[in-house]
């Protein structure tokens, strides 16, 4: 098995180098590169059956959604596994690679802008699969992009990801899982008036 501090290594450069990459992108990459504009996006783009557990805040309106392909990255304490973070690839709904997510955790937009959440509500909906859940923003970074103005998000529709269920014990600590999963990522920015979009299970 992989160790843990080859992981960090890793996850320390991918992060670095997306940012290096979002800055090279800089304005380059036009906001309606990353999908549909957030006046255009529908409830329609919601999974059935979201817990009304993960609705936003009333404030809140959809912003984008993106899917995310990648790994959850975990690492043996010497009796479980537990959850070092994500590792993965966002697209937007033309299949084009439009940022990454990673420990945080956080999302970065390939225009340089990054936000970091805080799981804020969990709930199981496939047992086979990581939770779906909600997050608030909680920090900022980078340019002023696409990420600059999101303040909730939920992971959606996932699949796989969940920790295994051998190797970890006495004999491997520090030994690293990395299990494939993909989720859909919704965010959300704040509308101050008016009517909102949300995947809020009504």
């Amino acid at each position: 098995m992989i160790h843990i501090k080859h992981v960090l290594a890793l996850v320390s450069v991918v992060g670095f180098a997306s940012s290096l990459g979002g800055c090279a992108a800089g304005s380059a990459a036009p906001e309606e590169t990353l999908g549909q504009s957030a006046d255009a996006l529908s409830v329609d783009i919601c999974p059935a059956g979201v817990p009304v557990t993960l609705a936003p805040a009333a404030d809140q309106t959809l912003k984008s959604t993106f899917t995310g392909v990648g790994v959850q990255i975990y690492v043996c304490n010497g009796a479980t596994w537990t959850l070092l973070g994500p590792q993965a690839n966002l697209f937007n709904d033309e299949g084009k690679l439009v940022g990454t997510h990673f420990v945080g955790p956080t999302w970065q937009s390939n225009d340089g802008s990054s936000v970091v959440g805080a799981k804020k509500a969990a709930a199981t909906v496939d047992p086979s699969a990581v939770p779906w859940l909600r997050l608030d923003a909680v920090s900022h970074g980078g340019d002023d992009g696409h990420f600059s103005d999101v303040t909730s998000i939920q992971r959606l529709s996932t699949v796989g990801g969940i920790a295994p269920a051998s190797g970890c014990d006495s004999a491997h600590p520090g030994a690293v899982a990395q299990i494939p999963y993909s989720a859909q990522y919704v965010f959300y920015r704040t509308k101050a008036e008016g009517n909102v979009k949300q995947c809020n299970g009504s």
